[in-house]
């Protein structure tokens, strides 16, 4: 009986503690999935030629396309409001989806955000021809499409098990809301909104992983 009720406790405290120190602006303890199970990244070149997966990983994945320094500010604030953040987090990256042929582009960009990150290794490029990245795009039924140059200046929140990440239902004051992506030319909206919804994924990996260990540490406990 004792060891149940130590159970107990060890698996609550720290949804209380969770409850008590949560700082995100808006109504959700836990951020929404929009959809789940998605397809895994292709195994398409990356500009380091290693392997890029989103399986385990948070990530903030974006479709930059073949005129990428046109739009380089865009991926400034990125870099700034979000990367400058959370880079710290092993698990935490952004992945970059663009069109074969555009490898001297996100050289001369990853050049430029040197100069506001020293560690950029958080920030991986992927490259595809124009049909696969339409393609990929489509699997995620979005609402918005890719422009010509098979680009878009939203990114969105991809969790470890491939479920795309967003809100969905009531806000705090009690409207319907529904948010699927963040758009990068909107500093405000990566500050507030975007960066607030990585803050709560990352709390539910956090309370997860401690009431995981909780529970192996009450086992072991136990069977000593």
């Amino acid at each position: 009986m004792r060891n149940k009720l130590v159970l107990i406790v060890l698996l609550f405290l720290p949804v209380l503690i969770y409850l008590i120190f949560a700082t995100a602006t808006h109504n959700s303890l836990f951020l929404s999935t929009i959809s789940r199970n998605n397809k895994e990244l292709p195994k398409w070149k990356s500009l380091d030629g290693k392997p890029v997966l989103l399986e385990n990983k948070i990530t903030v994945l974006g479709f930059i396309g073949n005129d990428i320094l046109k739009n380089q500010e865009n991926l400034f604030n990125l870099n700034q409001k979000i990367y400058g953040k959370y880079e710290g987090f092993h698990d935490f990256q952004l992945v970059m989806v663009a069109q074969e042929g555009s490898e001297k582009q996100v050289e001369e960009l990853l050049e430029k955000l040197s100069k506001f990150s020293e560690d950029l290794s958080g920030w991986k490029f992927v490259f595809a021809t124009a049909t696969e990245i339409q393609s990929y795009y489509h699997s995620f039924k979005l609402h918005d499409s890719l422009n010509a140059n098979f680009s878009t200046t939203k990114v969105i929140i991809i969790d470890k098990d491939k479920n795309h990440r967003g809100r969905k239902g009531k806000n705090r004051d009690g409207k319907d809301e529904y948010k699927e992506s963040y758009n990068t030319n909107s500093a405000a909206d990566l500050h507030n909104d975007m960066s607030d919804d990585i803050k709560i994924m990352l709390r539910e990996y956090r309370l997860a992983l401690k009431r995981n260990n909780k529970k192996k540490d009450f086992h072991l406990h136990e069977n000593k």
